[in-house]
């Protein structure tokens, strides 16, 4: 696990080829398997027309995905450096090697539900990744081995959603993952278009998010805010995916005001 080139500090992007806490050798099959699938290439392209271009939210596209699945895996690590416990294909019957699979691909479809309406979308979400996990688990999985992994998977779908509870480990990492694509204008709050009211501010005031193996706590999420806005942001956003997520224990989040040219109302917050 690294991070972005040129940054040392905050792991956020998984790389196949580095040492994890984890089995890794199916999930980085099916990375390879996501990354050449036309379909799920299209709708990854697709879900972002009725969001972005006709309703003028923020991106839930290619990008949006990329990010939600690798700060997903990179929080997977340092859990499992912390020895959290996945309850999610352990209960099933499935190895340790699904648990990052489950996770990678729940992140990588989570979304598709926006091609059908914006509103609502988790639920429609449902159905076609099911069509598309119906294709795909058979080329990893034995029938019996691929009803539970997508049972797992869905429910980690339908879960990143804030009116559905979690019941597993693998559903949790998803929701905060969802929320931790929150940098400067990529906030999951939609926002004003062309305006300049709170949810834009806040929007804005986020410079970098930097996940860390926490001293306290297996996981440690640091927010860089420019400004005392990103406390909204924050606030609003991951700290209502966090709630319920089955990891308050597990995450720490801090927010630090790196804006040394102007007064500070925030210097520091933790939640």
């Amino acid at each position: 696990m690294s991070d972005t080139a040129g940054d040392e500090n905050g792991s956020r992007v998984y790389v196949p080829e580095s040492e994890h806490n984890f089995p890794d050798e199916k999930l980085n099959a099916v990375l390879e398997r996501i990354e050449e699938d036309e379909e799920i290439q299209t709708y990854l392209e697709a879900q972002n027309v009725n969001a972005v271009d006709r309703m003028r939210y923020n991106d839930h596209g290619r990008k949006h995905i990329e990010i939600v699945r690798n700060r997903a895996l990179c929080l997977y690590d340092l859990l499992k450096a912390g020895n959290v416990d996945f309850n999610g294909a352990r209960q099933q019957g499935l190895a340790e090697a699904d648990e990052s699979v489950i996770i990678a691909l729940a992140a990588t479809l989570h979304d598709i539900g926006h091609v059908v309406h914006r509103d609502e979308h988790v639920y429609y979400s449902i159905p076609l990744a099911a069509d598309i996990l119906d294709r795909i688990l058979p080329e990893f999985y034995e029938l019996a081995e691929q009803v539970r992994m997508k049972g797992e998977i869905l429910h980690a779908i339908l879960c990143h959603h804030t009116a559905e509870t979690p019941l597993t480990t693998e559903a949790g990492i998803i929701r905060v993952a969802d929320a931790l694509d929150m940098e400067s204008g990529r906030s999951r709050i939609p926002y004003e278009h062309g305006g300049r009211g709170i949810n834009t501010l806040s929007s804005q005031a986020i410079s970098r998010v930097s996940l860390y193996e926490g001293e306290t706590s297996p996981v440690m999420v640091e927010i860089a805010m420019t400004n005392a806005a990103g406390v909204y942001q924050v606030d609003n956003l991951l700290k209502a995916k966090l709630r319920d997520s089955g990891l308050e224990d597990e995450i720490r989040i801090v927010a630090v005001n790196t804006n040394e040219n102007h007064d500070q109302l925030v210097e520091r917050i933790e939640l």
